[in-house]
């Protein structure tokens, strides 16, 4: 844009108190920008001779170029100095890339509509013009123009008995001579559902709230620096009035503080109300909402171009976004944390989002302190108190929770878990805050309550003493949930549960910010651990969307951990459990968290299918160090699952001695006969089996000969001949080891039919049953004929010595022999009712970090000291010897001769030379130094080989353990087999 024409550019800025172009820019400015249209305003406002530039130039330019002016430097600051983090310049940006885009579209629409412009600029609030506003003056057009760019489109603004229910908004259409065409044709009525139907899908502003896009908000965390970053819009309106609003007189305090420190207390002003003189400098103002509300119609517009609502969600009320709605010309801007008010949505009053700073980001990148969680059984019931406007009734809730008992054990629970440690109690209602805090005093714990009839001198005398640190518990009912800080607040404790996630939200903000004695916030909520979530009862992990609850883990991020030489990092106030539960209520999610963590998983917390699920999945990754602990998890399941355990590790297992123990197990664990007939067949025929069939045909046999296995007679029958023959090669072997002839008998029906084949087989039933059981048994077991008369023959003596098919079954399993090169372990039998009474790791919840309360000790400046104890030459040690400077160098001296040795063989050091330093005396190891008593050399001689009448040594540590399901002690017993050295 050329600016040879008009006023220096230097002079234009001198008159509007900020720069256009940023330090260091150069060059012309572009046209059509925003900075351009500042330039032209303000050479226009020049030109009719004014002195300052009009209440309208600094509504609009005021806060764009003090953010150019703010994001210019490298390192944004604050009047006082103070950086900015990023997450606030992220906000500060965001806010000047929207006021930049807005001014751009609303001048392409003027652009468009400058063939209407002087019949706009005369419009009457009756006319029914393109182009009008309702006020018809020339901000108020600016505000309808703005209003109908961002709605898209513009809407006749006349009376209202001469608009049509069905009247369609009219469409400009330029043509090639720049002329307008205005079409008013009224649409069917499917196109206005539709239309409306997207108007509530994209959350566009209605035609009746004209200052909706001048209304814009950012979302930080608390205890993020929200107060910072509103200190950092002050600044950047630095023209232009600012009125801060908020919900409490006691944050109207904090405001006024905050910003005096950080070098704004020139500015501070009461608001000017009317037509009262504006002050010289533009004022900083703070009110609340309900000041807001009585006294929005006097506020002087021409004074504040930018309004600061603080707890944005707090101004959704209808009386307060109906007078935020009533002040349209000045620019809003909404701060907060929460973006839900029971059914309404920020979005509803402040429609344009310039920042969103996830919690999970903020904890990363170190704005605010993670959280850590613990969960307390609740002490009662709240089945029957009502939910009322979102949250629980206070009455009702006071009703159930009030009670002496419950008082005490949280009282208790506190004391034993964080001692002193500062942190705040939300209760039930001023009556219940006031019997917890006297609990809590009767225990120890220095504890006040505070609530809305606390007289404000006592208020703020309690808050003072509590950042003393004179009162470290305040207990409270509503009061301290939202802009109270504290930095040494370190536990929140949610004695009164609430169902609204903005309350909570809140309550746990307050927890949030960074000390350098708090590693965490720790919440505690008073819920079942295993508990997922509702919308009854906010949890940590339920606001957060959390899936897995671990007592005493963190919930949020792990922050990265920044080590500085002169400060310590604080440590854990709770230690985290060993154990997990999923809490989410998505069945995909709750699988995926027990497949992840299925080692530490509180089995014992899930319900039945989820432990089945589990059994499935630790089956199939377990690894011979995990049986141990599996043994104690596996006694508390129920059976079922017990045996899907087994049966899934059998055959899926990828180590050989797993599935051999997890078949013995499920064998001996009585399976029914379904899950009996898998197993056979398993052995049978399963690939992975194809190397253990012979063991896996024993274990299966002998668990029949003991008596385990829920069948009958017949199916016993049926299993013994099968894995007889699926252990064909032991049995063979068995039989060559005790019939002469044993092998040529085993082989005598092959290859003959007929008459032949009947009388061999004749003849090889009657030496088997001439033998012992087992023997008979391998005989039978072994032979094999393809002859239908002699399988016949076969049949009916394997019928006839089926007699027992326990013992049958005992003697075929006795025929297999364990491999070659494994002994027999001994077996250290530990019964399943002794299991059963050890507790298991998911019992003990989070526990308290006793490192965590001790005092600090203070740090000794560490001297190097000197090397040896000898004298020197004026008889002084050598630590305490004056230090004597060397004028010249000395000259040179013949080489000493060689020290005499010790009586302990040692080679004594030679006395240091006054002036010089002492000769360091030879390092002994860390062994030597050990062994050898103080004063004397340690033994450099190799101790003697042992010998017979030497104690044995203790056995290597590495050998594997075995845990199995016996047969004694009841239902079943665990053994832990080692293997004997």
């Amino acid at each position: 844009m050329d600016t040879a024409g008009g006023p220096p550019l230097d002079d234009v800025e001198r008159w509007i108190g900020e720069r256009i172009l940023a330090s260091g820019d150069e060059g012309a400015i572009r046209a059509g920008t925003l900075w351009a249209g500042a330039y032209l305003d303000a050479v226009e406002e020049m030109a009719q001779g004014l002195a300052a530039p009009s209440p309208e130039y600094r509504r609009r330019y005021a806060l764009p170029l003090g953010l150019q002016r703010m994001l210019a430097g490298d390192e944004p600051h604050l009047q006082s100095g103070l950086a900015l983090r990023p997450h606030q310049v992220d906000a500060l940006a965001g806010m000047l890339a929207a006021l930049v885009g807005d001014f751009e579209r609303i001048d392409d629409a003027d652009g468009a509509d400058e063939g209407d412009e002087a019949e706009a600029r005369i419009a009457d609030e009756s006319t029914a013009v393109v182009g009008e506003s309702e006020d018809g003056d020339d901000e108020d057009e600016e505000d309808e123009e703005e209003g109908d760019e961002e709605d898209g489109d513009e809407e006749d603004e006349g009376d209202e008995e001469d608009e049509a229910p069905a009247a369609a908004a009219p469409r400009v259409e330029p043509d090639a001579a720049g002329s307008l065409h205005i079409d008013l044709a009224l649409p069917d009525a499917d196109e206005d559902d539709d239309e409306e139907d997207d108007e509530d899908a994209t959350g566009e502003v209605e035609l009746d709230d004209p200052g909706a896009i001048r209304r814009y908000r950012f979302k930080h965390p608390t205890a993020s620096g929200k107060t910072v970053a509103a200190a950092a819009f002050v600044d950047a309106s630095r023209i232009t009035g600012v009125l801060i609003l908020t919900h409490r007189r006691l944050l109207v305090d904090q405001f006024r503080r905050d910003l005096t420190e950080q070098g704004y207390a020139h500015r501070l002003k009461d608001p000017v109300l009317g037509k009262a003189k504006a002050p010289v400098v533009p004022p900083i103002s703070i009110e609340t909402y309900a000041w807001f509300i009585k006294n929005a119609d006097r506020l002087s517009r021409d004074v504040y171009g930018v309004i600061l609502c603080d707890e944005a969600h707090t101004a959704l009320g209808d009386r307060t976004s109906a007078a935020i709605r009533r002040v349209d010309t000045p620019t809003y801007i909404g701060m907060t944390a929460t973006d839900q008010l029971l059914q309404k949505h920020v979005g509803d009053v402040f429609p344009a989002e310039i920042a969103d700073f996830p919690l999970g980001e903020a904890v990363l990148s170190g704005v605010v302190a993670p959280l850590r969680a613990v969960r307390v059984p609740p002490g009662a019931s709240l089945k029957r108190v009502r939910i009322v406007g979102g949250d629980y009734d206070q009455a009702e809730l006071a009703e159930a929770l009030d009670h002496d008992a419950v008082n005490m054990a949280a009282a208790m629970y506190y004391l034993d878990m964080f001692g002193q440690r500062p942190g705040i109690v939300y209760a039930a209602g001023v009556d219940h805050a006031g019997r917890v805090a006297a609990a809590m005093r009767a225990v120890g714990l220095k504890a006040a309550a505070v609530s809305g009839r606390t007289p404000p001198r006592e208020l703020a005398e309690t808050l003072a003493g509590y950042e003393r640190g004179e009162v470290n518990v305040l207990v409270n009912a509503q009061l301290l949930a939202e802009g109270w800080n504290a930095p040494r607040a370190t536990v929140c404790m949610h004695l009164a549960p609430t169902a609204s996630r903005r309350v909570y939200q809140q309550r746990v903000g307050r927890v949030m910010r960074l000390h350098r004695r708090k590693e965490a916030g720790v919440v505690v909520d008073f819920a079942e651990a295993a508990a997922p979530h509702t919308d009854r009862t906010i949890t940590l992990h339920s606001l957060l969307d959390a899936d897995v609850f671990q007592p005493g883990a963190l919930v949020t991020p792990r922050p990265p951990r920044v080590r500085r030489r002169w400060r310590r990092l604080p440590k854990a106030l709770v230690r985290e459990a060993p154990w997990l539960v999923p809490v989410t209520p998505d069945p995909a999610r709750r699988a995926q968290v027990i497949r992840d963590n299925w080692k530490t998983v509180a089995v014992d917390r899930l319900p039945l299918d989820e432990q089945e699920l589990w059994a499935e999945h630790a089956a199939e990754r377990a690894t011979p160090k995990d049986l141990e602990k599996l043994a104690r998890v596996l006694v508390a399941v129920p059976r079922d699952a017990r045996l899907r355990f087994f049966a899934k590790c059998a055959a899926e297992n990828r180590h050989r001695q797993l599935r051999l123990e997890a078949l013995r197990d499920l064998a001996q664990s009585g399976p029914g006969t379904n899950l009996f007939e898998q197993a056979v067949r398993l052995v049978e025929r399963a690939p992975t089996w194809r190397q253990d069939r012979q063991q896996g045909s024993r274990t299966l046999l002998l668990a029949l000969g003991d008596g385990f296995g829920e069948a009958s007679d017949h199916y016993v029958t049926a299993w013994a001949w099968r894995l007889a023959a699926a252990s064909h090669d032991a049995q063979h072997r068995r039989v060559a080891a005790s019939v002469d002839g044993g092998r040529d008998l085993v082989r005598s029906l092959a290859g003959k039919g007929g008459e032949e084949a009947r009388r061999q087989a004749l003849e090889v039933v009657r030496i088997a049953e001439e033998q012992p059981l087992d023997v008979g048994a391998a005989i039978l077991g072994c032979v094999r004929t393809t002859d239908p008369s002699a399988e016949r023959v076969l049949e009916d003596a394997r019928i006839r010595m089926s007699a027992e098919p326990r013992a049958l079954a005992a003697a075929l399993g006795a025929n297999v022999p364990l491999p070659r090169g494994v002994k027999r372990p001994g077996r250290s039998r530990v019964s399943a009712a002794e299991l059963k009474g050890a507790p298991l790791p998911s019992a003990v919840g989070a526990l308290p970090n006793e490192a965590a309360h001790e005092e600090p000790k203070k740090r000794r400046r560490r001297r190097k000291r000197k090397r040896g104890g000898e004298a020197n030459g004026n008889g002084q040690p050598a630590e305490a010897a004056p230090v004597v400077e060397a004028v010249a160098d000395p000259p040179a001296e013949a080489p000493a001769a060689p020290a005499p040795a010790t009586p302990d063989g040692d080679t004594a050091q030679a006395a240091p030379v006054d002036g010089e330093r002492p000769a360091r005396p030879a390092r002994r190891g860390r062994r030597a130094k050990a062994a050898a008593p103080r004063g004397e050399a340690a033994p450099t001689a190799v101790p003697d080989p042992p010998t017979a009448d030497d104690p044995p040594s203790a056995p290597e540590r590495g050998g594997r353990r075995r845990v199995v399901i016996d047969d004694e002690g009841g239902e079943g017993a665990f053994s832990s087999d080692a293997p004997r050295v």
